[in-house]
């Protein structure tokens, strides 16, 4: 009997490892915290305007973008969209923290958008917020 071993297991495990899962569930976990700041910051940054309070006024600088083709700088008509630019940066000249607002009909063209956008972020203007109108929609009734 010298030979015999004490051990009745049969090789059976009689408990469950959950190091591995730990691990792996750990690791899982880095990565999606870190695709999701890359998926965040991705994104176009946008600081929509405040209302203004008490001591300190905005500064605001307004374009408009009509489906004509013409466009308003402050509500005042300027030539082409790249007229935009001198206009931006001697308003960003005159105030650093100038923020800029587009208002383009929904039917200007999306490169059009873009152009001007890029416009205003060559002038330095860094905070820009797009104007909408509120839709009202209508009460949807939950199904029975």
């Amino acid at each position: 009997m010298a030979g015999s071993s004490n051990n009745d297991d049969d090789g059976l495990i009689a408990g469950i490892n959950v190091t591995p899962l730990v691990d792996v569930t750990l690791v899982l976990l880095i990565i999606f915290m870190v695709t999701a700041k890359i998926i965040v910051s991705q994104g176009m940054p946008m600081d929509l305007p405040k209302a203004a309070s008490g001591e300190s006024l905005q500064t605001i600088f307004s374009v408009e973008l009509s489906i004509d083709g013409k466009a308003h700088v402050d509500s005042e008509a300027v030539a082409t969209d790249d007229a935009i630019l001198p206009l931006a940066k001697t308003a960003h000249d005159r105030n650093k923290d100038l923020r800029a607002v587009i208002r383009a009909d929904k039917k200007v063209e999306h490169g059009r958008v873009i152009h001007v956008l890029d416009l205003l972020k060559r002038a330095g203007i860094a905070k820009i917020a797009f104007a909408v109108s509120p839709t009202r929609e209508e009460p949807v009734e939950a199904p029975h």
